[in-house]
Formats: structure tokens, sequence, C-alpha cells
């Protein structure tokens, strides 16, 4: 005879109500009581009819993930799957699917009943990827509880989290300075590229002084754009000992210019970038990098929307997700 809700609730000296609640994770509950409640499902194996629950509560259980993701967005945007990792994750331990859909913010704005007026999901996960200021307007007015993962590029009142990429730009500069590099020089993307902005704007933060005119380069954030632009500092009458790289393609672009140039890494130019995949293993030496953890980022994410569910009121906008530096050879003292 299958476990009903009525012996989780007289199993742990509770009504049905509560263990209704903890199922729904109430913020009424005390966290004592429903860890009390989890210790006897888990005990008892009771597994809940959610599609009684979704009849009876009104709640689908579900919750949408919307991101762009055309073809090659793996390389292009290797963070996203970290992101959806750890979102459904975090949906999973309470009782929640993740429903996953590819949008661009024009295709979003012409199915805006469909995707962000739902009877189907209860609340959405939007990568900044598909937020633009059409968007922002239609999220303002739409009923769904949601979360942006990623900071818009505009002035905003949504909700959103981030990871503090100002902070990643310091942590990156702090570490070169440490290990004596004084000649300090960044290659970044587009100067429109928000990420790269704000990691170049922690970075020039823990210089004393402004680096030499031609220090700071930004174009393509692609390989091609960071061999051009190492070149470029290799070819300077006092080129850098050290380089920050605003992402890993550039990174690639670097490393293979500097070896061209017949300069070592690390002894005649310490390299460094940013996030831990996928070419910082790889590359001869390995790169040291500030690392992001994305997947932490979607688990907070997941997290926050469940409580704007439980409270639509409720603004968040925060930089979480602190970097962190994982040192490698391609900065060690030699």
């Amino acid at each position: 005879m299958s476990v009903t809700i009525r012996d989780v609730a007289q199993r742990a000296g509770v009504s049905k109500a509560t263990v209704s609640k903890v199922l729904n994770d109430s913020y009424s509950i005390s966290q004592a009581t429903k860890d009390r409640v989890q210790a006897v499902i888990q005990e008892l194996g009771y597994s809940p009819n959610r599609r009684a629950q979704s009849f009876a509560t009104g709640k689908t259980r579900n919750i949408l993930f919307l991101a762009r993701m055309e073809h090659g967005v793996g390389f292009s945007n290797p963070h996203l799957f970290e992101i959806l990792a750890g979102a459904e994750n975090a949906l999973s331990r309470k009782g929640y699917g993740l429903i996953l859909r590819q949008s661009t913010p024009q295709e979003l704005i012409e199915r805006y009943t469909e995707l962000l007026c739902s009877e189907y999901v209860d609340g959405a996960i939007l990568h900044a990827s598909v937020v633009d200021k059409v968007v922002a307007r239609a999220l303002m007015a739409a009923p769904l509880p949601y979360i942006v993962v990623g900071m818009p590029d505009f002035a905003n009142q949504l909700c959103w989290i981030d990871t503090n990429n100002s902070v990643a730009g310091q942590i990156a500069a702090t570490h070169l300075l440490a290990k004596g590099r004084d000649r300090l020089a960044f290659i970044g993307g587009p100067k429109e590229d928000a990420i790269s902005t704000h990691r170049l704007s922690g970075f020039l933060d823990r210089l004393e002084v402004n680096p030499p005119a031609g220090y700071i380069r930004s174009g393509d954030p692609t390989r091609d754009g960071g061999y051009t632009a190492a070149q470029a500092l290799m070819a300077m009458p006092a080129p850098p000992n050290g380089i920050v790289c605003a992402n890993q393609y550039i990174a690639y672009g670097c490393v293979q210019a500097l070896k061209d140039a017949q300069k070592a890494i690390p002894r005649d130019v310490a390299v460094l970038t940013f996030d831990d995949f996928p070419f910082s293993r790889v590359l001869d030496p390995p790169l040291t990098v500030v690392d992001l953890d994305m997947y932490d980022m979607g688990e907070q994410a997941a997290k926050i929307v469940l409580r704007r569910i439980r409270r639509p009121q409720l603004l968040v906008q925060s930089q979480t997700t602190l970097p962190s530096l994982i040192e490698r050879a391609s900065t060690a003292a030699e």
C-alpha cells in the first residue's frame, strides 16, 4: 500500500496542511519543521502526486528558462549550460521542473502572451541575451514572476542577478602586481561589451597610475582579435610584462601571438584571463584564471524566482557569486 500524506503527517506529528506547505516550500513554516517533515518523507519514501497538487493549488511547478541558443552557442556562450545545470539542480530539489525554450528579444515580444503570460509555468528565468529595453518594459507589465541572469546594460527596474565582473578585474590586476609585473596591459572586447567593460574598470581601479597609451586594447572578442592586439602590444617600444585578457578566446589568440613573437610565458609576459573553460587548462602553458562560478549563479537564480513566486513584490538587483583566483603556470614564478 502506497504511503499517503496522512502517513507523513502522523509520523511527523503535524497536520496534513503543514505537510502540504512543506512540500510547497511555504515561508510560513519554520526550517526546523521543514527538516523534520522532509526527514519523514525520506524515511517513508513518500512521493507526492504532483498532478493532483497542481490541480489543487493552481500551480504547475514548472519554471521556464529563456535564452538565445543559436548553432554553436556551446562555444560562443559556454556559461549558459553551467547556469542551466545549476538552476535545474536547485529547482528539482524543490520539486520543480525546468522548461528550456530558445528565443531572441524580438521573438519574445512576438510571443508575449505565450511566454510571459503563460498558464503552463509558475515563473521564468531569462538569460540577459534575450532582454533588451522593449523586453524590459514587457517584463514589468507581465504577471509572471521572473529573474534575469546577467545585469542588463541599460538603466532598468528589472529583477536581475549577476557576478561582480568589476571585482574579477580587480583580482586579476592584484595577482599580476603581486607577481612583480609592473607594466600591465588589458585586451578586451568592443566598448559596448558590458562584461569586458566592467572587468576593465576593476583592472584600472587596482593600478596606481594609468597604463601607458596603447596598453588598453579593445576590439573583436575572438582568437583573431586577441592575436592582433597582442601583436600590437609586443611591437611597442616598452611592451607589457603582464597581460589580462577579457575572455578565453582573446587569451587563446594572445598566447599564439606571444609564441610567434618568441616571448616566453610567463618569463617575458604573464598572461591571465577569466573563467575556467574552454581553453585555460589545455593551452601551453595552462592559464591562470579568475574563475566565475556560473553553476552557483544558476542555483541562486532558481532560488530567487521561487522566492518571487511566494512574494511577487520582491525586487532583487544583486551581484553575487564572487570570483576566485586559480593560479597556473602562465603567471607562476619561474
